[in-house]
């Protein structure tokens, strides 16, 4: 708790799900959280956490290079987080160069107002994805596979990760990488998502719907675990063996949309809805998980709540919200 007590934190994609939760535990631990924000979301959970109220709040985009220098210099940042990024996937096959001017300049803007701020900013965590190693023919994928990603999320991710090895090598900006399968957790509004559709189904007394043919095979990280991971992760980043290194955060339990949909269903207390499987995913990669051997190894990180109890946790949440 100590190391973050009066911290100046820039933290990128705030209102997101991992940004929301990520922010209220910097300010429950001390931190002095630097929030960029791009639109305000008035159901988001970090306004209904209040979070604008006790955050500092920096209005813009990744892309506005000077506002990014200017947060940095001003707000005197220590640490960063780099969170921000279109992440929804049927997003970005839309529409895919706004998702490459938020995921892929929009890092390389925030790493380079880092490196000209290189006085006070000490560490930089960077949010790269499972979606970053692209279809690969051996898994689990470890973080030393290939970066392949050929869709235009994936692609996004590949090169987000790499700008960010380039700056540590290169420029030996003390930066380091989180891989992360998909997060789930209280807050999460995108009712596409697999996680909160099929709670809010559960809870309404509707089968569920699955958009693919419901065999693809994901890793399920709660998101409790992966707030504690980032921060565990910026603690030792003086360490030699952890700067610049990437790392890969998973309970290690896959799972395909199906077997995730039923363990939902069983912990909202509506086994008995069949889902409805329409079979229509596109662009997307049939089978991907981690192994998080190296961040137990070298982190001595472990999930906290694995995946029942965060589903517990999270039915609970929306329960709440929608009952």
């Amino acid at each position: 708790m100590a190391f973050w007590t009066d911290r100046p934190v820039f933290v990128t994609g705030a209102t997101g799900l991992l940004g929301s939760h990520m922010v209220a535990e910097l300010l429950d631990r001390g931190a002095n959280a630097v929030c960029l924000v791009r639109d305000q979301v008035s159901q988001s959970h970090f306004q209904r956490l209040g979070l604008d109220r006790r955050a500092v709040i920096v209005r813009g985009s990744l892309e506005d290079y000077p506002l990014l220098e200017r947060a940095l210099n001003e707000h005197e940042i220590d640490t960063v987080l780099h969170l921000g990024a279109q992440t929804i996937v049927g997003t970005a096959s839309r529409n895919p160069m706004s998702t490459w001017e938020a995921n892929v300049r929009g890092s390389y803007n925030l790493l380079e107002a880092c490196r000209h701020n290189a006085k006070k900013v000490q560490r930089v965590v960077v949010a790269s994805s499972d979606k970053a190693y692209g279809d690969q023919p051996v898994l689990p994928y470890t973080e030393a596979s290939p970066l392949e990603g050929r869709f235009p999320y994936d692609c996004s991710k590949s090169c987000t990760d790499l700008i960010a090895r380039c700056y540590f090598e290169t420029y030996r900006l003390n930066v380091c990488i989180t891989r992360c399968g998909n997060l789930f957790g209280p807050g999460d509004l995108n009712w596409n998502r697999i996680v909160p559709g099929t709670i809010r189904s559960a809870i309404r007394g509707e089968r569920p719907i699955i958009r693919s043919d419901g065999h693809f095979i994901r890793d399920y990280v709660y998101v409790g675990d992966a707030v504690a991971a980032y921060l565990d992760l910026a603690e030792q980043m003086h360490r030699p063996e952890v700067a610049g290194e990437a790392f890969n955060f998973s309970d290690e339990r896959p799972q395909s949309v199906l077997d995730i949909a039923a363990h939902v269903l069983i912990a909202a207390g509506r086994p008995d809805l069949e889902p409805v499987v329409l079979g229509e995913a596109s662009h997307e990669i049939r089978a991907q998980f981690l192994a998080s051997e190296k961040a137990r190894e070298r982190l001595g990180w472990r999930p906290r709540f694995g995946l029942t109890a965060g589903l517990e946790r999270t039915v609970a949440w929306y329960r709440e919200l929608l009952t």
